[in-house]
């Protein structure tokens, strides 16, 4: 038996020419697609126009009417300190400003973000972090529920309890930090700018720390325990992986309380005493917002006194754009710093 020849392999059969896949054409892609594809692709386009027309259709309405008011205005609109657009004062010509609802809405609007922001990270991270399930789950539907309460509840809780209940916190600012001006108090009823901040402060503490909360709960777990297994304590974890994976989302929550801060009507109107004054003190009762403005005097206002605070409704649009369009440079700028590429 010839072991060479038994070992010998049988040649490989000639390669059977196959005829090339036409790649399919994007007339075709585009007639496979699905007619359920097709409706929602049109809807979300639709939707997003639609958005696009309705802001635009907001801003022509309000500057129409701002030219309205403004043609006849005797007063200087950024800087007067008198809202007379009937021309009481003035034998008939109006005279009004917005000088003193800038100051009050920034301020006011300030003043709870420096309280809000700091709390609703710290109840976020013991949530998400720190707290139990058994624990985290009930802390985080009672902050739900303080996001469903109506404005018109914190007003009226704001005006009846928190406002009386702060005269000895501003008796004591006044006794020990009375000398910077700032927190001044001369007495009386505490219905002032910082009532209001601390007012605000509870009503977009729910917003801040939801916002905050599952923005901490996506972080990805290698991180954190990649800085555990390299020793770092529990703060240095959240110092060094959440934080910083976690400061875009951060700030848009804050954006996101600072606008409910700034067009908040019926509670502010509850708790203010408003006057067209600029105090020194924030602890002084007085001062106005755009917000409050608007919603107490439109109902008696005439036709142009209506015009007027559409104008003034103009200048808080256009703030309001401001501060998300800050918003969306800062996130811009910091995403690459932050763990959300990772």
């Amino acid at each position: 038996m010839d072991i060479s020849s038994s070992n010998t392999t049988a040649p490989a059969p000639p390669p059977v020419d196959r005829e090339p896949v036409a790649p399919a054409s994007k007339a075709a892609a585009r007639g496979a697609t699905r007619p359920g594809d097709r409706i929602f692709l049109g809807f979300s386009r639709g939707s997003g126009i639609a958005l696009l027309v309705i802001m635009a259709a907001i801003a022509l309405f309000l500057a129409y009417r701002t030219t309205l008011a403004l043609a006849d205005n005797t007063g200087n609109f950024l800087t007067t300190f008198e809202w007379d657009p009937a021309g009481v004062s003035t034998g008939g010509k109006p005279y009004f400003g917005i000088a003193v609802l800038v100051f009050g809405t920034v301020v006011s609007s300030v003043i709870a973000l420096a309280i809000a922001v700091p709390v609703a990270i710290g109840i976020a991270l013991f949530i998400s972090h720190y707290a139990p399930r058994k624990l985290a789950s009930p802390i985080a539907y009672v902050i739900d529920l303080l996001a469903a309460v109506p404005s018109i509840v914190y007003g009226l809780w704001g005006a009846l309890v928190v406002a009386p209940s702060l005269t000895g916190l501003y008796s004591w600012l006044d006794d020990y930090f009375g000398w910077t001006g700032i927190f001044e108090y001369e007495g009386g009823a505490p219905r002032s700018l910082m009532t209001v901040g601390i007012l605000l402060a509870i009503m977009i503490l729910p917003i801040i720390t939801n916002v905050s909360r599952e923005v901490f709960l996506q972080v990805p777990k290698m991180h954190e325990e990649a800085a555990l297994a390299l020793g770092a304590t529990r703060w240095e974890v959240i110092r060094m992986s959440v934080l910083p994976f976690g400061r875009s989302g951060i700030i848009s929550a804050s954006m996101l309380g600072l606008g409910r801060a700034l067009g908040e009507t019926i509670a502010v109107a509850t708790v203010l005493s408003p006057n067209f004054l600029i105090n020194a003190s924030v602890l002084d009762y007085g001062g106005g917002t755009f917000a409050q403005n608007i919603a107490s005097k439109f109902n008696e206002a005439s036709e142009y006194g209506q015009d007027a605070l559409i104008a003034s409704g103009l200048v808080l649009f256009l703030i309001t754009l401001l501060v998300n369009g800050a918003a969306r440079l800062i996130i811009a700028r910091r995403k690459e710093y932050s763990g959300a590429n990772a």
